[in-house]
């Protein structure tokens, strides 16, 4: 097939794969009821669009034996997970994995559960959890961090992730570090006083040489490495709390995950330059999912050939339970919003119907 280019002269059209490497998708894990559903899924809807990367929001739902103190609620056994992964492999996508690392330890006013199984591994011991969460608050609680210092975290944290890493048979991992705002604090002995972008870039640094050694790759969202003042991005897409300057700090091979979810902030750039690979990662809002899919495109058609490479591609992503987002894209039940306000903007499988499609069409 030949295609037009804007000069009106004829172009070769070039293969989905060089326009868009990573190809990704972003999802809770199934309940252990629902992984069956969630296999037809990836062989109905993720291979026909050509995903080749799944990212599964895992945390500590998997039934660990290493650490079986830290298996939660509906908790995937190994057998279950086998079942994901062969479905994968038989698709050829890629499977990630992820445990929040560092912040998102916790929702609100609940505690999660690395720190009901280990408290001493708070950041901020002394903030207590409320009866009922209000944001903002006094204690600018939003979600808990553990101490990236405290003696003994590592001892725990790696064991779950190689075991995770074994299960999923991944050759990377997600560490998230996202929305990280309980960082050096003051009163903590350990981090009180030190810089928070150099105790960032030390956990960055711990969890990549730990999975280096065992040949896997770090990937993280990319929001702490943004300066949100400068940029006028503000404290959640970017980081208020001076993490941004680790971005200076850590491992080059980490694969930043850059998400802006309601403007197509071209920050893809900015991590491109400082050497990093990058993929955005729209959510609930079509038209800027798809600029972001055209954007992609063309940073790495107009790209010198060192900087091309480092544009990956998208990943969609959904931050719903993934049983809420299967009926939602299957219009199945009732039409209950993965937010409060996705129903005035928008849906995470709308967008992700119109992001693939958009993608579909590179190839055409």
């Amino acid at each position: 097939m030949r295609a037009q280019r804007g000069d009106g002269a004829p172009r070769e059209a070039q293969p989905l794969d060089s326009l868009m490497p990573v190809r990704g998708f972003c999802i809770d894990v199934p309940r252990p009821a629902g992984v069956d559903s969630f296999v037809r899924f990836i062989h109905a809807e993720l291979a026909p669009r050509k995903v080749n990367t799944l990212f599964i929001l895992v945390d500590y739902r998997y039934q660990f034996k290493s650490h079986p103190e830290l298996t939660d609620s509906f908790a995937l056994s190994n057998v279950e997970v086998k079942k994901i992964v062969r479905a994968c492999a038989e698709d050829h996508i890629r499977l990630i994995p992820q445990i929040n690392m560092l912040g998102h330890q916790g929702w609100e006013e609940h505690p999660g559960k690395l720190l009901q199984a280990y408290p001493q591994f708070d950041e901020t011991p002394w903030v207590k959890n409320p009866a009922h969460y209000v944001w903002p608050n006094a204690d600018n609680l939003y979600c808990r961090s553990y101490c990236p210092l405290y003696p003994g975290l590592h001892d725990v944290t790696f064991a779950v992730i190689d075991e995770l890493c074994d299960a999923f048979e991944s050759t990377a991992f997600h560490a998230g570090m996202d929305e990280v705002f309980y960082l050096g604090e003051t009163k903590c002995p350990r981090c009180g006083g030190r810089d928070p972008a150099v105790l960032f870039a030390g956990e960055v640094q711990a969890i990549h040489d730990h999975l280096a050694a065992k040949g896997r790759e770090l990937w993280i969202w990319g929001d702490r490495l943004i300066d949100g003042k400068t940029t006028g991005i503000g404290m959640w897409e970017a980081s208020y709390n001076n993490t941004y300057r680790a971005v200076d700090l850590i491992p080059k091979d980490v694969v930043i995950c850059d998400w802006h979810y309601e403007r197509p902030d071209q920050t893809a750039v900015y991590f491109a330059m400082k050497g990093f690979r990058v993929v955005t990662c729209p959510w609930r809002m079509s038209q800027p999912g798809v600029v972001q899919v055209d954007d992609m495109v063309k940073f790495r058609g107009s790209s010198t050939p060192e900087m091309k490479p480092r544009f990956l591609g998208i990943v969609e992503t959904t931050w719903s339970p993934a049983a809420v987002f299967l009926n939602g894209f299957y219009g199945i039940g009732p039409k209950r919003a993965d937010r409060p306000t996705a129903q005035e903007r928008g849906s995470a499988w709308q967008c992700f119907k119109d992001v693939f499609q958009r993608i579909d069409s590179l190839g055409n």
